[in-house]
């Protein structure tokens, strides 16, 4: 964590091998909630497939109240817990390595990583999606593919301009994006008819599609772990910026569906992606429709700005401890990852001719892989840390921490029985492409073909700010899945193992 002053990241000299010094945690509260709102959900956008493949409201009202108790909140926990344990960019990947070693650690980055830019493939796929009803050219695709490329290119640009940037315009845009959904739940209260929120069509359920929908529309609560080493002070803000994105993504959705179930006799087969542009004319009029529409399309913007920058900080994180080439650490004027950033984009612009169906089913199964991985993590660092520095620790012991656990497993195993085949195939080779590269990627360091940092890179930017660090309250914390993971073969017999004391002090052995 270095100075970011003016913006400008002051860069390392050549005796630390190129390595550009940290900026200064830029993320406060307000915009870390913005960004873990996004990460997870952007508004009800989407969740009208709930209620079609629910045969009705109940169904999806009952998903959205009960899913958060089984699955967000223990997400959320989990990620508190670890995500303040160890405040580094790279999140997960540092969990699971730390739990399992690198060898796990990579194959979760590179699972997160690969889910991740599937997912942001969708937003300007959507964003013109939404445009198109207004403008049928963007249905063509001589206007269509430039124009997707055009806005990957500028979003892109705006991740690079910084975190500050991203975290106001997520501030932004979800005040703009659900502003319009207050309105249309204030205006539907005098139609809503209470019997109307207990139809359904058992007939009409079509589970797969309804669970799938519950669990894209519910995850990704640990993606925002990726950037914890920009943020400040994240002992105290994470759990609390957590919490607060808790409560706004569940009433994100429960209100509009509360709101249009309840005053609409709408068929449920007429709930799909872009339905509550309708519910929202036919409670408010026209131009509640159109506030919905560019409040749609707009949320699509911050839902890629926010998965980005939380791709980009993972491969930032993973070269700092040495899974990748330093290449992917070294950073802007504006203190972001700037090769990193490239990278995500560019499998963006390459996924981006997938099918939204084909890219959910296909992003939730290597999530879901990831999540199993992530809890078993949390249980295994229970048992084999139980001293390890939790500035925030989830109010149970081990045994009430494997039960909390329970839940949401099940759930992602649910969700992974119900995949198809071609699913498991794609997948599948997803995983076997992971196991590949691991080997690979040893086998380039061992025979210097790329510049890989060292642990004597990363703790010397450390030192030069380390005073700044302690005038912030921030303790660095140095542990065996920090430093030179992927450490030559030879000479790992006397790689330097660093243990976690109580007191969060470092000391090699």
């Amino acid at each position: 964590m270095g100075q970011e002053g003016n913006q400008d990241t002051i860069m390392s000299d050549d005796h630390n091998n190129g390595v550009d010094k940290k900026s200064n945690p830029t993320l406060t509260l307000l915009p870390l909630i913005a960004l873990i709102f996004y990460e997870v959900s952007g508004g009800p956008f989407g969740v009208e497939d709930s209620v079609k493949a629910g045969g009705g409201a109940l169904l999806s009202l009952l998903g959205f109240t009960i899913f958060p108790i089984f699955w967000s909140i223990p997400e959320a926990l989990v990620t508190a817990e670890l995500a303040t344990s160890f405040p580094k960019n790279g999140g997960y990947v540092i969990w699971i390595s730390s739990a399992f070693g690198p060898f796990w650690g990579f194959q979760e980055g590179f699972w997160k990583w690969f889910s991740g830019v599937m997912d942001n493939a969708l937003y300007p796929v959507l964003f013109l999606d939404y445009l198109k009803h207004s403008l049928p050219i963007f249905d063509e695709l001589y206007a269509r593919i430039p124009a997707l490329l055009a806005i990957t290119i500028l979003l892109t640009y705006l991740n690079y301009r910084g975190l500050h940037i991203v975290g106001t315009a997520a501030i932004l845009l979800a005040g703009f994006s659900l502003l319009p959904f207050v309105v249309m739940g204030m205006l539907s209260i005098p139609k809503i008819r209470a019997k109307r929120w207990v139809s359904v069509d058992f007939k009409k359920v079509e589970w797969r599609g309804y669970f799938n929908s519950m669990f894209w529309n519910l995850n990704y609560w640990d993606k925002a772990s990726t950037l914890a080493g920009e943020v400040q002070d994240p002992s105290r803000t994470f759990p609390k910026a957590l919490y607060g994105a808790v409560i706004l993504v569940v009433c994100s959705y429960l209100i509009p569906l509360l709101a249009g179930t309840g005053s609409l006799d709408s068929d449920s087969s007429k709930w799909s992606d872009g339905y509550f542009a309708e519910v929202g004319m036919l409670i408010g009029g026209s131009w509640l429709k159109w506030w919905i529409q560019a409040a749609a399309a707009l949320s699509n913007l911050g839902l890629f700005e926010a998965e980005m920058s939380s791709d980009a900080f993972q491969l930032l994180g993973m070269s700092e401890i040495g899974m990748l080439p330093s290449v992917f650490a070294s950073r802007s004027k504006f203190g972001t990852p700037t090769i990193s950033i490239l990278c995500s984009a560019t499998g963006v612009i390459f996924l981006s001719w997938m099918s939204f169906q084909e890219i959910l089913e296909f992003l939730n199964f290597l999530y879901a892989i990831g999540m199993l991985l992530e809890f078993a993590a949390f249980i295994k660092l229970r048992l084999k840390k139980p001293d390890l520095h939790r500035p925030y620790k989830v109010p149970l012991k081990t045994f009430g921490a494997m039960m909390l656990c329970v839940p949401p497993s099940v759930l992602l195993v649910l969700v992974m029985c119900l995949a198809s085949a071609r699913t498991f195939l794609v997948t599948g080779a997803v995983v076997v492409l992971g196991f590949i590269l691991y080997p690979v990627i040893i086998h380039a360091k061992n025979k210097k073909w790329a510049h890989f940092l060292s642990s004597d890179d990363v703790n010397s930017c450390d030192r030069d700010v380390e005073d700044e660090d302690q005038d912030n309250g921030m303790v660095h914390i140095a542990d065996e899945a920090e430093v030179s993971l992927l450490s030559d073969t030879s000479s790992s017999k006397t790689e330097k193992i660093y243990e976690i004391l109580p007191e969060g002090v470092s000391k090699s052995e």
